[in-house]
């Protein structure tokens, strides 16, 4: 069973920063490419930002400037570095994995929420 496990949301003022941690098994880490979905309420799940196997990109215009996406092939471990929030970021952030960059996300990991107060 595929298992992604997040971290790193909480509550932060606009303009603030969060980073987020997503870890999972080194199979599912080296055989993904792996990012960040999120959903706020009413809204549907969207995508924010990818990175490949190979460490290519793909950024939600939204974000695109102030976020960054990273992966450490050590740990198995991708990160959303998100900066100069804003309340329209707001929602669950889900870690996902997909078979390639482009393509939907096959695994998903359990949310969490970032909030952020205007």
């Amino acid at each position: 069973q595929v298992q992604l496990v997040e971290s790193g949301g909480g509550l932060v003022q606009a303009g603030g920063s969060l980073r987020l941690t997503c870890a999972t098994s080194q199979y599912t880490f080296n055989t993904n490419s792996m990012g960040w979905y999120r959903q706020a309420p009413g809204k549907q799940r969207e995508l924010v930002a990818m990175i490949s196997t190979a460490g290519s990109t793909n950024y939600a215009d939204s974000v695109t400037g102030r976020f960054a996406i990273s992966r450490d092939n050590v740990k198995n471990t991708v990160y959303l570095q998100m900066n100069s929030l804003e309340p329209e970021d707001t929602g669950v952030y889900y870690c996902a994995g997909a078979y390639s960059l482009t393509r939907l996300p096959r695994y998903w990991g359990q949310g969490t929420q970032v909030t952020v107060s205007s």
